[in-house]
């Protein structure tokens, strides 16, 4: 849609996401300069909805930024009161003590909390020092203006389902930005498109990436401990992936249940969702939930790479912002405090290059702060821990790896700055190398199916738009992934999207995308590398409440 014409507003910065990363970004440029024209372009149908974390907050993000926060009704209501890790075997668990742990494990001082209040609430503060925020405006392209970035398309409604122009169409409108932030989140489509124009991984690690998936129990009033939190590791994936869970217990009778499977794994008939299913079922677990009641779920691709997968985050009138960069402590399950303070970063930045007349150049001062600042010395202290998890199995990289959390604390590491190597596509094997997993039927109690579980993430698609999930090419997953990899996209995807049918003898790939969460794994793990996740019209997707 290159050549349709467009309305345009001019803006000084132009933000597209309303995540942590964004909203920091927009409060932090308000706070240097009122008069500064900042916007926020959010795809979700309101701020919070596409959101999904965790989350346990650590507040130095929120405390650099909005130090009063506490006073200005932040939601983070319920401090961490007790930290408790657990290796899983299938009837019971090893409690691994807290004290060998690197201090910057400690959850003393940090929030259970949801991620999308917290959005909400910083989306408050940002309106009221006049940042103009838009829901529902999916940003689908970029503008360019030679080799500089000077805005997005945005609001793009009523295309016909092939992708063109129909008579309902709303050709949406070009923002321009003396400078414009990424803040999409994981594997965000446009952050993508500038990874790949400009080569910004070139001489970096590749990212790597875990699936996260995540519900909310109502759970007996007996049972719940406010402030408690609980990771497991082992049971279910034991050898057949890397992973791990989590439990939180927030306030009214809530707890957070969640399961991580890193997508590196080999063995393409691993189905994540349904190890995630599985674990609700060890005995510590299903003592807990039992007699509760799920009330919703959700899925999100989460950056595991660390410092040495960050891109470049720089190009002319542009910078990559959070998990657009991936910013998340592994070891520490955290990365919300490191998008804050990317953002703040970024607005200050920005603010300085305006002042100076340098507006549309490259923001190199943050790149520098980030890669040397807090959010570089918080990575680099644990860089090692995903790729001795990948390379030498769980046991063996909880030790050594608490060992180089230790004496990076002192200021060293032994082992320098490992490699990832593969991409989480190019780690999936062929399927007859590996056996098929079986796994039990859920029992409508504890585990459910993914169809019913989707409708619990309040997922909406417009049906008779273009599908956002496309195929590079349509004959790939017949010809290619269904007799070498048996078609992993059937069971890597949390939401069902992906199915393989028999049509008149023949076998079709279908993809159901009204029912996709926007976690963007197929784009991640697909061994072909044949899906390209892009955004669908504004305000559809997931609807998450608190998640």
């Amino acid at each position: 849609m290159a050549d349709v014409e467009r309305e345009a507003m001019e803006y000084d910065v132009v933000i597209v996401g309303a995540g942590p990363a964004g909203l920091s970004a927009a409060i932090r440029l308000k706070q240097l300069d009122p008069d500064l024209d900042v916007v926020v372009l959010e795809k979700g149908s309101e701020v919070g909805a596409h959101i999904l974390s965790g989350a346990v907050l650590d507040p130095c993000g929120l405390d650099a930024l909005i130090p009063d926060w506490k006073e200005k009704g932040a939601p983070l209501n319920v401090p961490v009161k007790e930290d408790n890790f657990y290796m899983l075997g299938e009837a019971g668990g090893i409690r691994i003590p807290n004290w060998p742990m690197p201090p910057l494990m400690n959850n003393h001082g940090n929030y259970i909390v949801s991620m999308g209040n917290v959005c909400r609430w910083m989306a408050e503060q940002a309106e009221e020092l006049g940042v103009e925020i838009f829901p529902g405006m999916a940003c689908s392209e970029l503008v360019y203006d030679g080799d500089r970035i000077k805005g997005v398309v945005a609001g793009v409604f009523g295309l016909e389902p092939d992708g063109s122009i129909g008579p309902n169409t709303e050709p949406g409108m070009e923002l321009h930005g003396k400078y414009v932030f990424l803040s999409e989140g994981v594997r965000g489509s446009l952050a993508k498109e500038v990874m790949a124009k400009y080569d910004l991984s070139k001489g970096k690690e590749p990212q790597k990436f875990g699936l996260g998936m995540k519900e909310i129990w109502e759970i007996d009033p007996a049972k719940h401990k406010e402030g408690s939190v609980t990771h497991t590791m082992g049971w279910p994936l034991g050898s057949n992936a890397g992973g791990g869970s989590f439990i939180y217990h927030l306030d009214n009778n809530q707890v957070y249940v969640g399961f991580v499977v890193h997508l590196n794994y080999a063995n393409p008939h691993l189905y994540p969702y349904m190890e995630f299913q599985r674990f609700k079922h060890h005995p510590m677990v299903a003592e807990l939930l039992e007699g509760g009641k799920r009330v919703a779920y959700g899925a999100r691709a989460i950056s595991e790479g660390g410092y040495q997968s960050m891109p470049k985050m720089v190009v002319p009138g542009l910078a990559l912002l959070g998990c657009s960069v991936g910013m998340v402590n592994v070891p520490r399950i955290k990365g919300n405090h490191n998008a804050m303070l990317s953002g703040k970063a970024a607005a200050e930045a920005a603010h300085a290059a305006i002042q100076a007349g340098r507006e549309g150049d490259e923001l190199t001062a943050y790149e520098q702060e980030v890669r040397e600042g807090a959010i570089g010395k918080d990575l680099k202290k644990v860089r090692n821990v995903k790729p001795m998890w990948s390379n030498w199995g769980l046991l063996p990289s909880l030790a050594l790896g608490g060992f180089d959390m230790w004496c990076n604390t002192a200021g060293f590491s032994l082992f320098g700055t490992m490699k990832h190597g593969k991409t989480d596509a190019q780690a999936t094997e062929p399927a007859d190398k590996h056996k098929p997993i079986e796994y039990p039927k859920p029992d409508g109690k504890l585990s459910f199916d993914r169809l019913t579980n989707v409708s619990f993430s309040m997922t909406n698609h417009e049906e008779s738009q273009p599908c956002h999930l496309h195929l590079k090419d349509p004959s790939v997953p017949i010809s290619v992934n269904v007799p070498k990899y048996a078609e992993p996209a059937r069971l890597y995807c949390p939401a069902g999207v992906y199915e393989v049918v028999e049509k008149d003898g023949k076998q079709e790939f279908v993809i159901n995308f009204q029912n996709c969460v926007h976690c963007k794994t197929c784009d991640i793990k697909d061994p072909s590398q044949n899906i390209n996740w892009v955004t669908p019209q504004g305000g559809d997707g997931p609807n998450y409440p608190n998640m």
